[in-house]
């Protein structure tokens, strides 16, 4: 498989997420903002996480316009798999391919920590390999991670399984860890095509990063294509 990792200025992220998928033996591809369409014969496209254009306006508000995002967005309309990481889950959200909004984090505070990840719903390709209930733990590390969205928009996400991850504590208690909606913590287009999360899988991939439940999230994703 031949995955499309975006990189903007300020990414960050682009070379651990490169390094995830080739660990799950796919082949990934770092791409540059600037151009114009992805490369042929892509089957997935990542946006990784970091801080494009160094956040100013607001978080990926800048970088949804890159000329790259054009074609993510004909792909992604077209049925291609998408996944945004942290701020790539930022610049989905500002392309309009994912619903809802991102604000600062409640307390005004950068959070970066660990945090546990209760499964919501596993009716989709990027959380087949989990059980609805499981939790996960992962790194988190941003400051705009506060996920919003209206009552009626979200009633139906969660009729139709949109709603994907939660933050939680040890017990699975639903936890408020940065202000967002139902503490969500990752959601999923209609069609369960594309896919956000704040939190980090490419750094939760192995021991030596204190957690492999990363891998069990990017091994759906990119077994699904």
């Amino acid at each position: 498989m031949s995955i499309a990792v975006l990189f903007f200025p300020g990414t960050n992220c682009e070379q651990d997420t490169k390094y995830a998928v080739e660990k799950l033996g796919h082949k990934a591809t770092v791409i540059w903002h600037k151009d114009a369409s992805l490369p042929a014969g892509t089957d997935a496209v990542i946006v990784p996480g970091g801080f494009s254009y160094g956040d100013y306006l607001r978080s990926g508000a800048i970088a949804r316009f890159s000329p790259i995002m054009q074609d993510v967005a004909k792909f992604a309309q077209n049925g291609g798999k998408v996944l945004g990481i942290c701020n790539g889950f930022q610049i989905l959200l500002e392309a309009g391919l994912l619903p809802g909004a991102m604000k600062r984090n409640e307390n005004l505070h950068f959070i970066s920590k660990f945090a546990n990840l209760k499964v919501v719903s596993n009716d989709n390709p990027f959380l087949s390999l989990t059980s609805n209930g499981e939790l996960l733990n992962m790194p988190v590390a941003h400051a705009d991670g506060n996920y919003t969205i209206d009552d009626e928009m979200l009633k139906k996400m969660y009729d139709n399984s949109q709603v994907l991850l939660k933050y939680a504590d040890e017990s699975g208690n639903e936890l408020n860890l940065n202000g967002s909606t139902d503490c969500i913590a990752g959601v999923c287009n209609a069609q369960k095509t594309v896919f956000g999360l704040m939190p980090h899988p490419e750094r939760a991939c192995e021991g030596s990063l204190l957690s492999e439940d990363g891998s069990k999230l990017l091994k759906g994703f990119l077994g699904s294509l």
